[in-house]
């Protein structure tokens, strides 16, 4: 068996270009680059990455994980569907001196062999795609019996996960049948996606801190001005000044009543997440 061969309804095909047109938005490289960077190499650390493995990362974006994955020695592929956050990962890699593939290609249908990957890893990338049980299909369709998958993924309770669910009632209506990103970052959630497939299931909770800004209000902008599905929901309530405002007044709220900073103290946003990983069945 190869790859995959579904083709996309029109209706795919709108759901996959909005996507595109949200992570594109903004500026998601510098939140890669200020926000989370050690996030791609914690995960190469828990998957064991090392050299003379054929490694895959769903959901590269700039390339966090897969970057940290090459310079473990590995031969690594980034896919995304965003085609630019790829251009920005293959100038991090030049920059680097590193020799990655970049592919573009979408979670739920990779377009890559059965068994192709000794490791298949995503770092807050694919679980951003809206079919959950689809993308963890592909996740293991395409690595190697026996060999090792791959997430960190935002938990529903944590930072990332209660800023979506203060947006979410300001937000565009999700395609049909998806379900909300956070998902992921359920234990539950996990065991019931992978199934049998996997063995040594292993899924632990860690934090990331958040203090490139100042203050709440600050940091609001910075969500604002950068992270495509927040400039998403800001552009869907455009034209209604008042429901504007309501999402400005909700947003900076959450961010004051999240900044776990003392008195005195810089502000600082602590998020968690969901390291998973598990051995491939045979």
């Amino acid at each position: 068996m190869s790859t995959i061969d579904t083709p996309a309804t029109p209706t795919d095909q709108q759901v996959k270009a909005r996507h595109r047109a949200m992570w594109a938005s903004g500026d998601y490289p510098a939140v890669a680059r200020e926000l989370v960077p050690e996030l791609g190499p914690a995960l190469v650390t828990a998957c064991g990455v090392r050299p003379g493995q054929r490694v895959l990362d769903v959901g590269a974006g700039t390339g966090n994980a897969a970057l940290a994955a090459a310079a473990a020695g590995a031969t690594v592929v980034a896919s995304d569907l965003t085609p630019e956050l790829l251009e920005v990962g293959r100038k991090r890699a030049a920059d680097a001196g590193l020799e990655l593939e970049w592919r573009e290609g979408d979670a739920e249908a990779l377009p890559f062999r059965t068994g192709e990957f000794d490791v298949v890893l995503s770092c807050i990338g694919a679980m951003f795609a809206p079919h959950h049980q689809p993308v963890a299909d592909e996740l293991t369709r395409v690595c190697r019996p026996g060999g090792t998958i791959g997430m960190l993924n935002w938990t529903p309770t944590g930072f990332v996960g209660r800023l979506l669910k203060t947006m979410s009632p300001f937000a565009p209506p999700p395609p049909p049948g998806a379900q909300p990103p956070p998902l992921w970052g359920s234990a539950e959630h996990v065991r019931e996606l992978f199934g049998h497939r996997v063995t040594d299931l292993d899924l632990r909770t860690a934090m990331v801190a958040f203090d490139h800004c100042g203050d709440p209000l600050e940091f609001r902008e910075y969500w604002k001005r950068n992270y495509g599905p927040t400039i998403a929901t800001y552009r869907h309530n455009g034209a209604d000044p008042e429901r504007t405002a309501a999402l400005d007044a909700a947003f900076l709220q959450f961010l004051t009543d999240s900044d776990v900073a003392g008195p005195g103290e810089r502000a600082r946003w602590e998020a968690e997440y969901l390291l998973v990983t598990a051995e491939r069945s045979a």
